[in-house]
């Protein structure tokens, strides 16, 4: 035979219940929010990226650097077979 409750407990876990869906919605809403994704992942990149006063990291100078050198030689070397 099922237990009986009283008004209040029923009150209370039905209370208990919207408080679990309202968070449940709002962990489906941030999922869902791609702008806020968005930012937030430009901010880690950005804090990753740079020092805590705000200049780049010099690995990133490097890397950025390595880059810029690969490509001009890239370039050149595509202009040379050309010709």
């Amino acid at each position: 035979m099922p237990e009986s409750r009283s008004p209040e407990e029923i009150e209370a876990d039905i209370a208990r219940q919207r408080e679990q869906l309202a968070e449940t919605v709002d962990q489906l809403s941030a999922k869902l929010d791609v702008k806020s994704q968005a930012q937030a992942k430009v901010a880690d990149v950005k804090d990753r990226a740079t020092t805590p006063e705000g200049k780049p990291r010099p690995e990133v100078l490097a890397a950025a650097g390595s880059l810029i050198a690969m490509t001009a030689v890239l370039l050149i070397w595509r202009m040379r077979r050309n010709r």
